[in-house]
C-alpha cells in the first residue's frame, strides 16, 4: 500500500504540474479543472504520507496505550455493532500492513501501533478541511466542502477500526 500511495501522490502532483503549465499558457479552461482536481488530490494524498511520517518519526510506534485519551468509551462498543465494523473493516488496507501482525510484533507492540494509527487518522480529519481554503483562489466552494467532508469521512472509517480493535487486544493482554 506504501509504494502505491507514494506513486499515486507523484502522479497527481506531475499531472498538476503538466495541466498547470499548459492552461498557464493555453488558457484551456478543461485544463485548469484538471489542475484543480489534482491539486486537491495531490494536497489529500500528500498530506497524509506527511503527517504519517511525522507522527512515526516522533513515536515510533511507542504510544502510552493507557492514557486516557486511547480507552474505550462508555458508548463505543453499541456504536461499533450497530456499524457492523466486524464485517467490513478487513476490507480496508493499511500503510504498513506488517506492523498489525503477531508474526512480527507482540500484542502490546500491536496496541501501541493502533494508537498511532488513531492520532494519524484524527490529525488527518484535521487537515482534510484545509483545502476548503483553496476557494480563496479557485471558487467553487461546495466542490472544496464535499471533498474535504468524503476526506474526513474516509479517515473516521480507520479511527473506528483502531478504536474498534484495540479492546479486544487490551483484553488478550489481560489473560
Amino acid at each position: 500500500m506504501k509504494k502505491q500511495m507514494i506513486s499515486t501522490t507523484v502522479i497527481s502532483f506531475v499531472i498538476l504540474l503538466l495541466s498547470g503549465g499548459v492552461y498557464y499558457y493555453t488558457h484551456i479552461r478543461i485544463l485548469f479543472t484538471v489542475m484543480v482536481t489534482f491539486l486537491t488530490i495531490f494536497y489529500h494524498l500528500g498530506m497524509r504520507l506527511v503527517v504519517g511520517y511525522s507522527i512515526d518519526a516522533k513515536y515510533h510506534n511507542h504510544m502510552d496505550y493507557t492514557k486516557k485519551w486511547f480507552q474505550e468509551k462508555s458508548f463505543e462498543a453499541t456504536l461499533y455493532k450497530k456499524l457492523q465494523v466486524k464485517k467490513w473493516k478487513k476490507f480496508f488496507p493499511s500503510f504498513n500492513p506488517g506492523d498489525f501482525q503477531l508474526e512480527n510484533s507482540s500484542i502490546e507492540e500491536i496496541i501501541q501501533v493502533t494508537c498511532q494509527a488513531e492520532v494519524v487518522h484524527e490529525i488527518i480529519i484535521v487537515f482534510s478541511f484545509v483545502p476548503i481554503l483553496f476557494t480563496i483562489w479557485f471558487g467553487s466552494l461546495e466542490v472544496f466542502i464535499i471533498t474535504s467532508c468524503l476526506s474526513a469521512l474516509f479517515d473516521s472509517i480507520f479511527v473506528i477500526m483502531q478504536r474498534f480493535n484495540r479492546p479486544r487486544l487490551m483484553r488478550l493482554v489481560k489473560k
